[in-house]
């Protein structure tokens, strides 16, 4: 079966995952997050990728980024992971591929799901019992958007601009989203639509896509259809 062409709109915000073969670990020390922070953030930035919110976890990572071209993406992903992999082999005394295979990305609705989605990749750490909060986990985006800690890799988003003009009440209020935990159909949601690569979002937003895309954003409801009564 032929592969799908990948959704995109420019300057709208894809979540997109890569994971590790076989759910194999990609970071086994401090400085392999390191590097591979530096090198995003320089790939990113050659390939006019605009990235909001991020966690590297010991398997995988999940991005929230914002593509200004249809290769900003793919490029990022494929200059960092050849460096990565080069760089995690040498390190290791290991060969062959790191990656699964190609990375899962879905368009998001930014004005229904950006932070939902924002909240899905920096709780991460917390779903997999590894810190109660995300202040405790080191690798990811939280500490700049809810602290204000500097982080080069860091484009903030309108929408997470728009919280306050005033940079400490803009991190307050972000920092008060995190009170309360996803709840089990947002979480669905996100990843449901990331595993098979629909478009996450609302009727009108996916209908706007559709006609950008040429192509579904959302499966076909299930069973035969109705007959006519006639």
């Amino acid at each position: 079966m032929a592969r799908l062409a990948r959704f995109f709109v420019k300057d709208q915000p894809q979540h997109i995952i890569q994971r590790g073969n076989n759910k194999d670990i990609i970071f086994a020390h401090e400085a392999d997050y390191q590097f591979y922070l530096e090198y995003l953030a320089e790939a990113a930035e050659a390939n006019d990728l605009k990235i909001h919110a991020y966690v590297l976890m010991t398997n995988h990572v999940h991005l929230l980024a914002s593509p200004l071209h249809e290769q900003s993406i793919p490029k990022t992903l494929q200059s960092l992971g050849r460096r990565y992999v080069q760089y995690f082999n040498r390190s290791y005394g290991r060969t062959g591929t790191l990656w699964e295979g190609r990375y899962r990305a879905t368009l998001i609705d930014s004005d229904q799901y950006l932070f939902t989605c924002m909240r899905y990749i920096e709780l991460n750490p917390v779903r997999a019992n590894m810190v109660r909060h995300p202040k405790n986990y080191p690798w990811s985006s939280y500490h700049h958007n809810a602290n204000g800690k500097a982080d080069a890799l860091v484009t903030p988003h309108n929408l997470y601009l728009s919280l306050s003009k005033d940079e400490a009440i803009r991190q307050a209020k972000y920092a008060a989203l995190f009170k309360d935990r996803l709840s089990q159909l947002e979480l669905e949601s996100i990843r449901t639509a990331t595993n098979k690569a629909w478009v996450l979002g609302s009727e009108k937003f996916k209908k706007r896509v559709e006609k950008l895309s040429g192509r579904r954003t959302s499966p076909k409801p299930r069973g035969r259809p109705k007959k006519n009564e006639d």
